[in-house]
């Protein structure tokens, strides 16, 4: 019996014990602190223990931590980027000292910057499997924010990086396959799962829709076409106030609902005022996922998604568990939800294309109730508990995995 077999062996009396570290987490609302929260839930329902590492947000109050195993390290402003954090490295040196006394299976890191490193280290230090989901596709969406540097220079630098960090990994956990096939193609040859994240039962709770109108001044009559998500520049969500705009020509009581926090919001109401379609725009904001949202999702008529960034499309699924038919461009990951017979039609790629199916669907309510039925039956195959249940799985297989203790991946010396 090999080292690790033998470790793995003497750990099957109890459960797994897993220390996820992120670059991100809440209160700060994106795909990754969603996807954790939920693998959190759905892990800890087979017996295991997670703990999570994560920046300190200064002035918000962290009361939800209490009792939880969640570890906040000191944290520094991100230049240019005033939602997110950096943990800083001093903190993260010492995080395996911090630790010592936790005795881990596994370290699963979330996010490829500060985090895959420390995690990395600790983990190689440890003797114990690194395993890292790739929740992001960075080479298209990096140009908006870096604009001083070529958009090829820019592509060829994000999959060198995704190339280095995942081959580092012992495996490597991808919410869809077309996200697995693109980290082929980047040379990543490490094993590549396919685990997306699941929806929790309380996702199928249907709010109040007729609240969420009245509280917006949306009257009944009115149709309402829905985005939710972070308001970035890799969402595409100007291309759905173009499409708004030729839309409402067409269906002058439409309603484009924006829910959603981010730093496009600004140049996105100038938008909006360019088009003359400010009226016909809500801009929402974030909102609470256990009332509000609920209530903004049931108040719309048809969920409309831009984006070709996405990974997984989770987005598109929570609509769809509370029978929100989508028209979504298929692109990546949500390429992998919308097919036809799934409560979803795929968008054309046009604002007038776009447009032109939106109106169709608003016109046609009883398909509209055909999809919102298909809907809810595609999402509930999307079952948090057995995602869970499949990434533990994973765990256990790496831990009988031979691997050699590598310390290589140091973090820099100071910060």
């Amino acid at each position: 019996m090999s080292i690790a077999e033998a470790a793995a062996a003497g750990r099957e009396g109890r459960g797994m014990r897993v220390l996820m570290i992120s670059d991100v987490y809440f209160p700060r609302i994106n795909g990754v602190s969603t996807s954790m929260q939920t693998f959190r839930a759905a892990i800890e329902q087979t017996g295991a223990q997670v703990t999570i590492v994560a920046p300190d947000y200064p002035g918000t109050d962290h009361a939800a931590d209490a009792g939880t195993d969640i570890v906040r390290l000191p944290s520094r402003a991100v230049p240019l980027d005033p939602e997110d954090r950096l943990m800083r490295w001093s903190s993260l040196a010492d995080l395996d000292r911090r630790l010592a006394s936790a005795d881990f299976d596994v370290v699963h890191v979330q996010t490829p910057f500060a985090a895959h490193y420390a995690g990395l280290r600790l983990a190689r230090a440890r003797g114990i499997p690194c395993i890292a989901t790739y929740h992001t596709h960075f080479e298209e969406y990096l140009f908006h924010y870096v604009r001083f540097l070529p958009r090829s220079a820019l592509r060829l630098a994000a999959r060198a990086l995704a190339r280095q960090q995942c081959n580092a990994l012992d495996a490597v956990v991808v919410p869809s396959q077309p996200m697995a096939d693109t980290l082929k193609d980047y040379g990543v040859s490490k094993p590549l799962h396919v685990i997306p994240t699941g929806l929790p039962e309380s996702q199928f709770l249907r709010g109040d829709g007729q609240r969420f109108r009245q509280a917006w001044n949306i009257a009944p009559e009115r149709k309402v076409a829905l985005f939710v998500g972070r308001a970035a520049f890799e969402k595409n969500i100007g291309f759905l106030l173009e499409m708004a705009a030729l839309a409402c020509r067409q269906q002058p009581q439409l309603v484009l609902v924006i829910a959603g926090e981010g730093p496009a919001l600004p140049s996105l109401r100038r938008q909006a005022a360019e088009l003359g379609i400010e009226k016909l725009v809500r801009f929402v904001g974030y909102l609470p996922r256990d009332g509000a949202l609920r209530d903004c999702y049931a108040a719309a008529d048809v969920f409309t998604f831009a984006s070709r960034t996405e990974t997984q499309g989770l987005v598109l699924l929570e609509a769809m568990a509370i029978g929100l038919p989508v028209l979504a461009i298929p692109a990546l990951g949500a390429a992998e939800i919308i097919k036809p017979g799934r409560g979803a039609i795929a968008a054309a790629e046009t604002p007038e294309g776009f447009a032109g199916q939106l109106v169709g669907l608003l016109n046609r309510p009883t398909k509209l109730l055909i999809m919102a039925d298909e809907a809810i039956d595609f999402a509930r195959e999307w079952d948090a508990a057995s995602q869970g249940t499949r990434l533990v799985a994973l765990y256990r297989q790496l831990l009988r995995a031979p691997r050699a203790l590598d310390c290589s991946q140091a973090l820099p010396a100071s910060q």
